[in-house]
């Protein structure tokens, strides 16, 4: 990158080099950020920034409290180099997954690591509620971690739907009531105490595998989760789509199985097509209306079809179905690299569900079907997601607050 200098004289003006500073600790933060504890040469090395450049910019990171001498390098001839190390204190991020049945909580440091680790029944019943359980959640896990609630940096929560930030409100959320109408996800800012983020939390999903999971290095590849509703995450050439309305992954609104009696499911419409049959109910419903006795379950006919039972067979199978339709649609548009499956029903019968996925998605498409794989992170996902993506917001906010202050001398 070349910048310019200063008119007429050839030197660097005060703002050229109040850039450059900045620059420079940028850099230095972030090598330290992914290969420490590192020392000092090897962060010129790798960095190929002068020695004295990033003795200054070491001394600024260290005097704003972003970075931590950890010992000294050993075993080599010579003075012994000093190891530095990102200060995971300098800020805090809080990822939350906020789910019909379940709320999920962590809060990290810099570093990403989860300190503290939180799960309560989500009482989702109304807007109101929820959000004052989530303020609450915020508040203990700060006292938890020895920090007050003001200290979190940044907060990002995952939903179902999308989030229509215009009107405060989520869309395409029917399993969150009262969160569609306007205004709903603008009271969370009163009772929160740091900025947030509110993201669809299977796109959270799909980041939290491939920041710690499956999707780990893989350029394309999708994220389909399947529990008590259905939605896709979609990571393109290393990046999350999210369409022009945030909406991609939204396959709960696929128009399969339209003239299929069994999916003649009340709800349809409001829920979408393909999730009124492709859920956790919508698996129950279809064992119900083949005949399965007594109230079945999820577990109820997983175990019944592993025992071999006709019944629970068929709509296992039928489900298997539906997800390959779903499949083969994603992979006739996308051609992604790996498939990952995740959410309950996903993991709770993958001995009996996904090897019947593969064969009837083989059945399906003339194109060589990726792998179809289930998570590696099961439900710990969308708050791995939430906090990877807060954590890149958090070190922005932190860092650009620290450079800001003048440097000594």
């Amino acid at each position: 990158m070349t910048i310019g200098n200063g008119p007429g004289n050839g030197k660097p003006t005060a703002s050229t080099t109040s850039v450059l500073r900045v620059m420079n600790e940028r850099a230095v933060y972030e090598r330290i950020r992914s290969e420490g504890p590192i020392s000092r040469p090897e962060v010129a090395r790798q960095t190929g920034l002068s020695k004295p450049t990033v003795s200054l910019a070491l001394a600024d990171l260290e005097r704003t409290g972003l970075v931590r001498t950890v010992g000294h390098r050993t075993g080599n001839a010579g003075r012994a180099a000093k190891l530095y190390e990102i200060d995971p204190g300098a800020g805090r991020v809080i990822g939350i997954d906020v789910g019909r049945e379940w709320v999920r909580a962590a809060l990290s440091g810099l570093d990403g690591e989860p300190v503290v680790r939180r799960d309560v029944r989500s009482q989702a019943r109304n807007a109101d509620t929820l959000i004052e359980q989530l303020a609450g959640l915020v508040a203990e896990l700060s006292a938890e971690a020895g920090i007050a609630p003001g200290d979190v940096t940044y907060i990002v929560l995952g939903t179902p739907g999308v989030h229509d930030v215009e009107n405060e409100r989520l869309r395409l959320a029917p399993n969150l009531p009262g969160w569609d109408r306007p205004g709903a996800t603008g009271r969370l800012a009163e009772r929160l105490p740091a900025p947030f983020l509110i993201e669809n939390d299977i796109a959270l999903a799909a980041l939290g595998e491939q920041a710690h999971g499956l999707g780990a290095g893989i350029s394309d590849f999708a994220f389909l989760s399947i529990g008590t509703g259905i939605g896709m995450g979609i990571v393109l050439e290393g990046k999350l789509f999210r369409g022009s309305q945030g909406a991609a992954g939204e396959v709960a609104f696929l128009p399969l199985g339209e003239t299929d009696p069994l999916t003649r499911t009340p709800g349809a419409r409001r829920h979408g097509m393909l999730e009124s049959v492709l859920s956790a109910a919508g698996l129950v419903a279809t064992a119900r209306r083949l005949g399965m006795p007594g109230r079945p379950t999820v577990k109820k006919v997983y175990d019944a079809a592993r025992a071999g039972d006709p019944i629970a067979l068929e709509a296992v199978r039928y489900e298997a179905g539906n997800i390959a339709r779903a499949l083969a649609s994603v992979v006739a548009l996308l051609d992604p690299e790996l498939v990952i499956i995740g959410g309950g029903l996903g993991q709770h019968g993958v001995d009996v569900l996904l090897d019947a996925v593969r064969e009837r998605l083989t059945d399906m498409t003339p194109l060589d079907p990726p792998p179809i794989e289930p998570s590696a992170l099961a439900e710990e996902a969308t708050v791995l997601g939430a906090l990877a993506t807060g954590l890149s917001t958090a070190i922005d906010i932190v860092f650009n607050r620290a450079v800001a202050e003048p440097a000594v001398g």
